[in-house]
């Protein structure tokens, strides 16, 4: 079946007996017995399917946790409190019998560097970051610090580079190395990174999965050789999602394929006004033919789609400006998140990267008049004329 279909039917249907309820229901209980006690020892040994306790699984988060796997192309998933618990469990699943060296790319997530560098150096995993755009540095980096796990994002958070996964890949191949991608700005209907050789891809499912800004949680998809580590793992550090936020996630997967359709177009056209907007300095988006990975773009996405998110920078704006213009909307909310069916702005400097030193943000590129725009569903025409009247 297609990604749209499995979208809306994978991981459901489960049989009961005789009946069959057509959508998955929430599952509350904690515990589960079985008629025949063998049958509860036979789960918990792993020789039949079944839930037991819902630290361990969930049958809500059971049928989320395939419907992912399908769209992904992975053998398993694993549904969790967060995004960044997720990342945290793909982390230490591909480190578990490896050298505790992460090679990462230095454009991420402002909450990852924080992870990787506050978190888990003290706990004595080393971080080596390297710009992964620069395939002669990597691989220098690769020989000389022999990393357990590469570290990178489809799109970079938030200027929007896109590295070379398939090389990526084949480079943490060649080192026995496992590849880890966030691919929450991309989705599985953009790039499915196992399917170039990742070992694990994590999504922040708050954002185009669930897509209605009611979801807090993410999900870590993995190949057949490391899905028993991830769900071993899980079962000690607990962090599973909650059967209420795993229906909602399901339901809102159903319609993603849509919304991230109509998200990608709306954006092009929008990147298309900011560009040509006199109080725009920059523009910041994978569609444009100047953007310095424009070849790798073609090459690892699906074609005609260039992601939802637009970041661009204001012309001579401080602070106190670009707050001027944030209060200035009407339609577009400034707050902080992204994928949502609703457009939103918001300020790397306040929010994303905001535990980042000045410096470091500026080594990073993350200037103080820049803004990250997610597109939404709403009227192409309606978006523009709000962010053209809070720019005037």
């Amino acid at each position: 079946m297609k990604l749209n279909t499995r979208a809306v039917h994978a991981g459901d249907r489960k049989h009961n007996g005789s009946w069959v309820p057509v959508t998955t229901p929430i599952h509350t209980a904690v515990s589960y017995f079985y008629e025949d006690t063998a049958d509860l020892e036979r789960v918990f040994a792993n020789e039949i399917a079944g839930p037991n306790y819902s630290r361990h699984g969930n049958p809500t988060n059971e049928a989320l946790e395939e419907l992912v796997a399908s769209l992904e192309s992975g053998a398993g998933a694993l549904a969790c409190s967060s995004g960044m618990a997720a990342l945290n469990l793909a982390i230490m699943a591909a480190l578990l019998d490896r050298r505790r060296v992460i090679l990462a790319a230095s454009a991420l997530y402002g909450a990852t560097i924080n992870m990787l560098t506050k978190v888990l150096e003290p706990s004595g995993i080393e971080t080596v970051f390297v710009d992964f755009n620069d395939e002669p540095a990597t691989a220098a980096a690769i020989a000389e610090h022999k990393p357990g796990a590469l570290l990178m994002e489809t799109i970079s958070n938030p200027l929007l580079r896109v590295a070379p996964l398939d090389r990526i890949a084949a480079m943490a191949k060649d080192a026995g190395a496992q590849l880890i991608v966030d691919s929450t700005f991309s989705t599985p209907l953009m790039n499915r990174p196992l399917e170039f050789g990742a070992k694990f891809v994590v999504h922040s499912l708050t954002k185009y999965l669930s897509g209605h800004g009611d979801v807090l949680g993410g999900i870590v998809v993995t190949d057949s050789a490391n899905i028993d580590a991830v769900r071993s793992l899980a079962r000690s550090f607990g962090p599973l999602l909650g059967p209420f936020e795993s229906y909602l996630a399901m339901r809102g997967i159903k319609t993603f394929p849509v919304r991230m359709e109509r998200q990608c177009a709306n954006a092009c056209r929008v990147a298309s006004f900011l560009a040509t907007h006199p109080a725009i300095e920059r523009v910041y988006f994978p569609a444009d033919p100047a953007h310095p990975d424009a070849a790798i773009v073609k090459r690892i996405f699906a074609p005609g789609f260039y992601g939802a998110m637009v970041s661009f920078e204001v012309k001579g704006a401080d602070r106190e400006r670009i707050f001027s213009l944030m209060n200035a909307f009407r339609l577009v909310i400034p707050a902080t998140s992204l994928g949502d069916v609703q457009t939103m702005v918001s300020y790397s400097a306040m929010s994303s990267h905001r535990e980042l030193s000045p410096k470091h943000r500026a080594r990073l590129g993350i200037n103080d008049n820049l803004l990250r725009l997610s597109v939404g569903i709403e009227s192409v025409e309606d978006i523009i004329s709000d962010l053209d009247q809070a720019l005037a």
